[in-house]
């Protein structure tokens, strides 16, 4: 199991750090909310654990932005806040458990687990000689498994979940990229690059309607 810690008090997030080692989990991290969306394009997490008084963009707006962009990832809440309008607002905003500071790390390790275990099912897409893995957030040709940037997995995901539809390129930008500035072009480059890696035909696209992989 992979975690990523969002902690700004070093100490903490130090020692949380360690301590999951010795229980078997490799675990990142970070103290900075800047370091967030960057890591994540380059790492899959099985959890979450995040505190809400970071600086620079808080626990709440993080959690908001990551749901918006379509990350499922489970998140559970590590906070000082014990108000029960905190915990309705978290939940509302898509967390999937709440401790309250001061813990014992035992107890922490325990929801992790419990987390790991009620998102763990597999579900698989077959279509031709590709196959894709949604909980692993895996994609495989023929047994070779690909290796794709997260932009590019969303993309792939999506066409895939949608098998038999067009998706526009519109929908692709606010899944992929939310409200971040980028034009039609980056979509193109990211289809280019995906037609690289899969079969001859695999995406297909037509003009004003956007692209598609067919069942």
């Amino acid at each position: 199991m992979k975690v990523l810690l969002v902690e700004d008090d070093g100490l903490l997030g130090n020692s949380l750090k360690e301590y999951l080692k010795t229980q078997g989990i490799v675990a990142d991290w970070i103290n900075d909310s800047r370091e967030f969306f960057d890591l994540l394009e380059v790492s899959t997490y099985d959890v979450i654990v995040m505190d809400l008084t970071m600086p620079h963009l808080n626990g709440e707006e993080l959690l908001s932005k990551l749901r918006e962009k379509g990350d499922l990832t489970p998140v559970l809440i590590l906070t000082a806040k014990s108000r029960l309008e905190d915990k309705e607002n978290c939940f509302s905003l898509g967390a999937d458990d709440f401790l309250t500071k001061p813990f014992e790390p035992k107890e922490l390790l325990l929801r992790i687990r419990a987390l790991h275990r009620r998102v763990f099912r597999e579900e698989i897409i077959k279509i031709g000689d590709v196959c894709l893995n949604i909980s692993a957030k895996r994609a495989f040709v023929k047994e070779k498994e690909l290796k794709l940037s997260m932009r590019e997995w969303m993309i792939l995901k999506l066409l895939a979940q949608r098998r038999g539809s067009f998706v526009s390129t519109e929908e692709i930008l606010n899944y992929v990229w939310g409200d971040e500035l980028v034009g039609e072009e980056v979509v193109r480059t990211y289809i280019k690059n995906l037609r690289k890696l899969l079969p001859e035909g695999f995406i297909k696209s037509q003009k004003g309607r956007g692209y598609k992989v067919d069942e």
